[in-house]
């Protein structure tokens, strides 16, 4: 694991003896993790980022932190490997003081014919997809129980509630049935001590990193006639974190101009 600073960490230490939350996101360099990251730190939290192989983009994302004087961590981490993000739990909380929100927006997928799924692929999808979610919301809630209060948010996809075939995605696809229910489970085990566990379905939502001509068949099946932007996703999450929604714990909010539903 390899963490850059966008400022000292002495800033950021001064800062969090004040009022200011800490969130860990994971996936957060990129289309919807990166949209959130500079949302949350205009409105004054502190923002970790963690990524794999995005190392232009972490490095984007790092010198618009820098631009908006946010108090930031990025960092590269395979959280993948249990030990991994339990490392990176550990750093953030030794070097900010805290974890008040964990956000998962891992979630990557190939689209491959079932019967032509390798055993390494379907792995991956997992690998990739779930178990990362289970380590890092598993390291990250003894310090939220701790303090009475916490906030995790979960990414899943739009139509995984319904069940249905997916022959082209259908790893991907498990996994986040999977992560539906697991952020479910966590609510429960977690509500006693203050703490909400959520999940968002994003549907067709514009990031930019596929051209929209190859989309638009897509997009003319989306009830509302167009995708989304990743600030409509923001939105939710803004809700999710904020003290008006205490008592939204074990929900799934979809965000799909209707799609998939």
């Amino acid at each position: 694991m390899e963490l850059f600073a966008a400022n000292g960490p002495g800033k950021a230490m001064q800062n969090l003896t004040g009022n200011s939350r800490v969130a860990l996101i994971s996936g957060g360099v990129r289309g919807i993790g990166r949209a959130i990251a500079l949302t949350l730190a205009r409105e004054g939290w502190v923002i970790a980022a963690c990524y794999r192989k995005s190392e232009k983009e972490a490095e984007i994302l790092r010198s618009e932190l820098q631009s908006c004087e946010a108090q930031s961590r990025i960092l590269r981490a395979d959280v993948s490997d249990p030990s991994a993000a339990e490392d990176l739990v550990q750093r953030i909380e030794r070097e900010c003081g805290r974890i008040d929100a964990l956000i998962n927006c891992i979630g990557a997928y190939h689209r491959i014919p079932l019967m032509q799924e390798s055993v390494e692929g379907w792995h991956r999808m997992f690998d990739n997809n779930l178990h990362p979610v289970f380590y890092l919301c598993r390291a990250a809630a003894p310090g939220m129980i701790q303090r009475g209060w916490g906030r995790i948010i979960n990414f899943s996809m739009v139509n995984a509630d319904q069940n249905a075939g997916q022959p082209f995605v259908t790893a991907h696809y498990i996994a986040k049935i999977g992560v539906a229910v697991l952020t479910r489970s966590l609510a429960k085990v977690l509500a006693p001590h203050g703490i909400t566990a959520n999940s968002i379905s994003p549907g067709f939502i514009e990031t930019g990193s596929v051209p929209p001509e190859e989309l638009l068949p897509s997009f003319q099946s989306i009830p509302a006639g167009y995708p989304g932007s990743p600030d409509d996703v923001v939105t939710a999450v803004c809700y999710l974190l904020s003290d008006e929604a205490h008592y939204v714990n074990g929900a799934n909010i979809q965000i799909s101009g209707g799609w998939g539903v």
